[in-house]
Order: C-alpha cells, then sequence, then structure tokens
C-alpha cells in the first residue's frame, strides 16, 4: 500500500516493490553518494525490510508522463530498517538518504526523515541511529538540526576507509512504558 503525502510540489510516497522503484533508488543513491553499495546491500534494505514500510522516494508532483512519454523519476529516497538491538532495544536505522543535487534546500531530505521518523516512533523505536562520513560537515549540520547527537566515531567505516560518526535520536517514552530499561 503506498502512502502518500505532499507539500506543494512533490509526492513523497512509500516504496513499492510491484514497481521499477528499486531501479530509481540504486539510480539516485549511485549518482549522489560517494560510497558503493552492492546489489545486496539494496536488497536487504528493500526486500528484507519492505513489510517495515522503511523506504520512501520523492517524486515531482506532475503525475503525468515527461517529455519522453515515460513516468516521472525519483528525486529523493530514504531507506530505513527497525528491529530489536541485541536483544533489548527497539532500533530505527537510516541507511540511505539521497536528493538530487538540482532538487536540494527545498525540505525534501527534511521531509523524508522526518517522515521514516515518526513511522519508527509510531512502531515503537527508542532510539534511531545513522552514519556519516566524520567530514562531511553538511550532513552533520542537518541531522543536528533534527535531534541527532554523535555517539561516537567509527574508524574506517566505509568501504573508501573514511571515518564516520554514528549519530543517534534518543527518544524518550512516556513512565508507563519504562517498565524496563533497554539499555540495562
Amino acid at each position: 500500500m503506498a502512502e502518500e503525502s505532499k507539500d506543494s510540489k512533490f509526492s513523497f510516497r512509500a516504496y513499492d516493490a510491484e514497481s521499477d522503484d528499486l531501479e530509481q533508488i540504486i539510480n539516485l543513491i549511485e549518482s549522489e553518494l560517494s560510497e558503493p553499495y552492492i546489489i545486496y546491500t539494496y536488497r536487504y534494505f528493500l526486500t528484507g525490510w519492505v513489510n517495515q514500510h522503511k523506504a520512501n522516494e520523492v517524486l515531482p508532483d506532475d503525475d503525468d508522463d515527461d517529455d519522453d512519454g515515460h513516468p516521472p523519476r525519483a528525486i529523493g529516497a530514504v531507506v530505513c530498517k527497525q528491529d530489536v538491538h541485541r536483544g533489548k532495544l527497539n532500533r530505527g536505522y537510516i541507511a540511505m538518504l539521497t536528493t538530487k543535487k538540482e532538487a536540494r534546500k527545498r525540505g525534501i531530505a527534511r521531509t523524508l526523515v522526518q517522515m521514516a521518523m515518526q513511522r519508527m516512533v509510531a512502531d515503537g523505536a527508542q532510539e534511531i541511529v545513522l552514519e556519516t562520513e566524520f567530514d562531511n560537515a553538511a550532513a552533520l549540520a542537518f541531522y543536528q538540526k533534527l535531534g541527532f547527537i554523535r555517539e561516537k566515531r567509527l574508524f574506517a567505516f566505509y568501504l573508501n576507509h573514511k571515518d564516520a560518526f554514528r549519530l543517534v535520536y534518543p527518544i524518550s517514552t512516556s513512565p508507563e512504558h519504562d517498565e524496563e530499561d533497554p539499555y540495562s
């Protein structure tokens, strides 16, 4: 079931395994992110976790075909998962986030992340984590504005041997949900 919401110029919709969404997400990520991924990485997140609604795409709000008769192509995507970490903590994970360069500075990435975070919180996430390159000042500032904090530096984390920061968004729970401390 495709979940849709709109801002003034774009349609945000859930990943559809029955369409060419996988191809569009792969093309976006390969063209916009520095970290190379293999097909199994995409399949892990998009096949193994798709039933948990953990991917969204952004399309231009023009639902008509483009000049070549093709449907509009995705201009942004977020890929996430959520599971119980180490048997204790319900953890959301933002694996990939990208928007085409020409579509940046329009709030697309912020909206994608916020939509993913809201769903994860609604599904009981106790924290949300992600990694980003240690020297990507724009990404670090972006996530910090959303409430993420640096948890630790991960040395030679990426395939290109770049370091990363793990960022965490701690989610406060109400006292009635605090029967057991997930960190103990």
